[in-house]
């Protein structure tokens, strides 16, 4: 495969200021590993490289030292760090037991804001620690009089908003189980992830706000608690102000009100390091939805790492990150509580027709220090000419972005319409783990359209072909030693069967994520794509970021899909979809100009054999493109057989590709 970007970035396009670097909390911990862990080879508390390297080799003295450094409270203490090691397998802190929610919650001030809860119409209200734990509490005790107990499971069916994060923690505090999803999920597609689950109980609010409209969610919620028969109750929650229906069902039903509103004192089970703490499922795409599993200690210990080391959060900090309750991205908003510092959540859309840089106002308006969003928005923001440097945003010192492969193009246009000083940290990662594989920190410089560096305890490769590390070469991402949030296991996999061939039966004992990267070096780590949607033109592959990289900077052009389908009769056909920005038309010439940009931005292999406008693209509920969905119904597949309409964010469009690969297909055995 080609790697297109590396040769015209051989310089950092940002590099930390040195004294804030080394004042940074990530420094702190290289000094304090050197000095009470025997960290080898660190001796500047800014050499990232050295501090990673450490981590990597070391395996069991970095975890250890996150454990001291971060002070865990632990009721029972370790055994031993790492009890064995092999993947999957690996058994961590065998012998400790602690528990999540205490540790969200014991680093809060009494009276300063843990929650900003925030919307799309600028209003919003706080939380304090103290209140937080008040409710937390409240819901806990009232969980326990409707049956949850110790590994007992409970379900949200409810938006980004503050009763999501309370629900959690009042679940985690009992040992109990919490999974969640979003409302824009038709109830069927909720009760496909929870009804595996056999949930005790449901808490589930009455709508939700998005882009200028109250979404009425009551029906469906009912609908969805009637699909779980193992509910012992639902919970209601009152949040944009509709009236539920009164005798409609048959379960026991308690208002949010009553549930948080008890006087109750805060105890928090003491669960083993490797108990489950939640569910998250995949994105169900192809067939039902995977139940992943993590554990407390290892989300605990990994959480504390990404936002504590990488992100720099502590007492004081604000975090605004855009995200759903089903986005992986939610569980990290929720971390930041173990850092000390203040969570905002925020219902409805990133930028509504109205007021699109509302984001940005609050940011502004609440001194937000880190700025959470995807190449998507990044990129919507440049196309619609928002100028978000006219709100003070002072105080923001990282604009932090994931989801997909962040392109060059938008590194300028956050310093030139941001904020100059502002560190663009794009990261990678997935809900498989539950936090990042690469990403940035205080001390990386950062190079436009790369991630600076592995993230710390993070053994990543790149292999090749043969199953060796490569450098400066596309290959797959690989994770070579164990993580602490590796999954637990899938839910409903009791011999482990399809987890193992998730994961490693590519290499056996070696993490295969699925993701064509390039470890360049000077340490980046460039994202290319999905390796299973990879293109293969002669024998060649290519990676489809490379081109949506390219495409997706024309001012025309407001989204890109490429695909490489194979053909019955032995050719290869590799169209590339473009979604056109309003008043734009397809012509010839425009045409010409994307052949000519893909040619020049990446390279002459790279050009499409065919550019057609679509629409609009179909995406997971989180936002990925389903590329290989779409590459298998040009190739004429059945819908049906190819993904679940439920989990797509448009199903319409799912028939106009089937249609276009039946039709195409249709040619082709006629031409035969």
């Amino acid at each position: 495969m080609t790697t297109p970007h590396l040769a015209p970035y051989p310089e950092p396009f940002f590099t930390p200021d040195p004294k804030s670097a080394a004042h940074s909390r990530i420094a702190d911990f290289a000094r304090w590993a050197a000095r009470h862990r025997g960290a080898e080879g660190i001796q500047d508390p800014t050499d990232y490289r050295a501090l990673y390297q450490w981590s990597v080799t070391d395996l069991e003295g970095f975890w250890a030292a996150v454990w001291e450094y971060f002070d865990i409270d632990a009721t029972s203490p370790y055994e031993e760090v790492l009890a064995e090691e092999t993947m999957p397998g690996a058994r961590w802190f065998p012998g400790a037991t602690l528990n999540y929610a205490h540790h969200a919650l014991r680093n809060l001030r009494p009276d300063a804001p843990a929650i900003t809860a925030l919307d799309e119409t600028g209003a919003g209200y706080e939380i304090t620690g103290r209140e937080l734990r008040a409710r937390v509490a409240s819901v806990a005790a009232s969980l326990r009089d409707l049956g949850v107990g110790q590994g007992d499971r409970v379900v949200g069916y409810l938006p980004n908003t503050p009763h999501a994060i309370i629900a959690f923690l009042a679940t985690a505090s009992l040992g109990a189980v919490w999974s969640v999803c979003g409302q824009d999920y038709a109830p069927k597609a909720a009760a496909d992830r929870f009804a595996q689950l056999e949930p005790t109980v449901l808490i589930t609010a009455d709508g939700y706000l998005f882009n200028g409209t109250t979404h009425d969610r009551r029906a469906a919620s009912l609908e969805l608690a009637a699909a779980l028969p193992t509910l012992k109750a639902t919970v209601l929650v009152d949040h944009v102000g509709l009236v539920w229906p009164e005798d409609r069902h048959t379960w026991l039903t308690v208002p949010w009100e009553d549930a948080a509103a008890r006087v109750e004192y805060l105890t928090t089970a003491p669960v083993p390091f490797d108990h489950p703490l939640w569910v998250v499922f995949s994105s169900g795409t192809t067939g039902l939805p995977k139940g992943i599993v993590h554990g407390h200690g290892g989300v605990l210990l990994e959480h504390l790492k990404t936002l504590g080391l990488h992100t720099d959060l502590g007492v004081g900090d604000r975090l605004l990150w855009y995200t759903t309750t089903h986005w992986m991205m939610w569980n990290l908003v929720v971390a930041t509580l173990l850092t000390g510092a203040t969570t905002c959540t925020y219902d409805g859309s990133p930028a509504p027709q109205t007021r699109p840089d509302v984001l940005w106002e609050l940011a502004a308006r609440h001194k937000v220090t880190v700025f959470g969003t995807s190449p998507q928005y990044l990129l919507a923001m440049a196309k619609l000419g928002i100028e978000p440097s006219v709100h003070d945003l002072s105080a923001v010192r990282v604009v932090g972005c994931t989801g997909s492969a962040l392109p060059a193009s938008a590194y300028p246009w956050v310093r030139d319409h941001v904020g100059a000083g502002i560190q663009l940290a794009s990261t990678s990662g997935g809900t498989d783990v539950v936090s990042g594989f690469a990403g940035s920190a205080s001390t990386t410089p950062v190079w436009a359209g790369e991630l600076s560096a592995p993230n710390l305890g993070v053994a990543l490769a790149s292999y090749g072909p043969d199953g060796t590390p490569v450098l400066d070469q596309v290959g797959e991402l690989v994770v070579t030693r164990p993580m602490p949030s590796m999954p637990l296991y899938f839910w409903n996999d009791p011999d482990g069967s399809r987890y193992r061939d998730a994961y490693f039966g590519a290499y056996p004992g070696v993490w295969r994520h699925g993701d064509w990267i390039t470890l360049t070096s000077h340490g980046s780590v460039i994202v290319h794509g999905r390796s299973d949607a990879t293109l293969n033109r002669n024998g060649v592959r290519l990676g489809s970021a490379d081109i949506h990289d390219v495409v997706e900077r024309l001012p025309e052009i407001t989204e890109a899909l490429v695909v490489g389908a194979e053909e019955p009769d032995g050719g290869y056909w590799m169209p590339l979809f473009v979604v056109l920005a309003d008043g734009v038309g397809l012509d010839d010439s425009l045409r010409d100009r994307i052949r000519d940009a893909i040619r020049a931005g990446a390279s002459p292999r790279h050009v499409p054999d065919e550019i057609l406008a679509v629409r609009a693209l179909p995406h997971t509920k989180t936002g990925k493109k389903l590329e290989v969905p779409v590459k298998r119904l040009l190739q004429g597949a059945p819908a049906e057989q190819v993904l679940n309409p439920a989990a797509v964010d448009n199903p319409d469009l799912i028939a106009y590709f089937g249609r276009l690969g039946a039709e195409r297909n249709k040619r082709s055995a006629h031409d035969t």
